[in-house]
């Protein structure tokens, strides 16, 4: 009796620990024990362990999740500034190709082509027209004697282009060419009366007299170039000496050829008879200024291969920051899966 109550005691002790079935003990023989257990509760030292390491793992979890968070943020800020980037590099390249650089160079020339040079004398009669060399200017012409002139000369008479009623004349002279041996051009007017109410002289100088000979229509031709050369004047009086320059302007192909010019004046001492004095005097020279020809062109700065390389860069960085974005959130999904079912398979072992 004592001993098969023992045995009771000790199976339902069993019981209430383990969750699998036990054999029991039969006739007071030592017989094998048949058990199978499935699976046992864990005890109060596991569950201690456990409680400890949850935390931890909970832990580098929400870490990883931050870390990739502010990953992301980072890329994102990344492709901003790379969008702001290509956006400032369209646009710098479209201002530099809207607005080029001028650039200025000088050429050195042995003689410049012959210039076109229009006077308008109105009534006042041509004295002279000489070229000289090394600025040595013969003495003046006396009044009414007309010198034997060596110069190349053109009369023309044409409509003003601003007004069919205005009818011009103009002298047209060969310009000088030699600027080594600084050739000049001298020439001398004389007017008796005048009905104007300032007493000068019109010039115009254009690029190329040899287009003027060669035009088939020369009052055309004298009509677009006062449209498209500046007008000077030289008073009576004085001698007034221009030397000029030449400048070349190209850009977003249009050619244009510009004359500048310094004058100086000096005043013409006048010892003629009173009597004489009545017909006034011009005196005018033209000179080159010096043996450089100023080329003008428009220099677009914008380089079109700088801004593909940028664009290009920019665009590889979009790609890998959206390529980066798009396995960050995989990454972080899979880690929120997996973190899921590890909590899961806790839950399910505790129950």
């Amino acid at each position: 009796m004592l001993r098969r109550d023992t045995s009771r005691s000790y199976q339902e002790f069993n019981g209430e620990d383990c969750a699998g079935p036990l054999g029991s003990y039969q006739n007071n023989d030592v017989s094998e024990v048949e058990q199978d257990q499935a699976s046992c509760d864990p005890s109060p030292d596991e569950d201690i362990v456990d409680n400890n390491v949850m935390p931890t793992g909970f832990n580098k979890a929400c870490l990883k999740n931050v870390f990739t968070v502010i990953l992301v943020l980072i890329y994102l800020l990344l492709t901003t500034v790379a969008v702001f980037l290509a956006y400032q590099t369209i646009s710098d390249f479209m201002e530099k190709l809207n607005h080029p650089v001028m650039s200025v160079s000088y050429k050195e020339v042995e003689e410049f082509t012959a210039p076109g040079i229009a006077l308008y004398p109105g009534k006042a009669q041509l004295l002279s027209c000489v070229h000289h060399y090394h600025d040595n200017i013969p003495p003046l012409v006396a009044l009414g004697i007309l010198e034997e002139r060596k110069c190349i000369k053109e009369e023309v008479i044409y409509h003003g282009p601003y007004s069919n009623q205005t009818q011009k004349r103009a002298i047209v002279v060969r310009g000088p060419t030699d600027v080594r041996n600084r050739e000049l051009i001298f020439l001398q007017f004389s007017r008796n009366e005048t009905e104007e109410d300032f007493s000068a002289i019109s010039y115009m100088i254009f690029a190329k007299f040899s287009d003027m000979l060669e035009s088939s229509d020369k009052a055309a031709f004298m009509m677009d170039c006062e449209r498209n050369y500046s007008m000077w004047t030289f008073s009576g009086g004085f001698r007034t000496w221009v030397k000029m320059s030449l400048v070349k302007t190209s850009g977003r192909g249009n050619e244009s050829v510009e004359f500048r010019q310094e004058s100086s004046v000096v005043k013409y001492i006048d010892k003629r008879p009173p009597q004489e004095q009545a017909n006034e005097l011009f005196f005018v020279v033209f000179q080159w200024r010096d043996p450089f020809i100023q080329q003008v062109k428009d220099i677009v700065t914008a380089n079109p291969w700088n801004t593909i390389a940028i664009l290009c860069g920019v665009f590889m960085a979009l790609f890998k920051a959206a390529d980066f974005a798009k396995l960050s959130i995989k990454w972080t999904i899979k880690i929120r899966k997996r973190h899921l079912r590890a909590k899961i398979r806790e839950l399910n072992q505790i129950s």
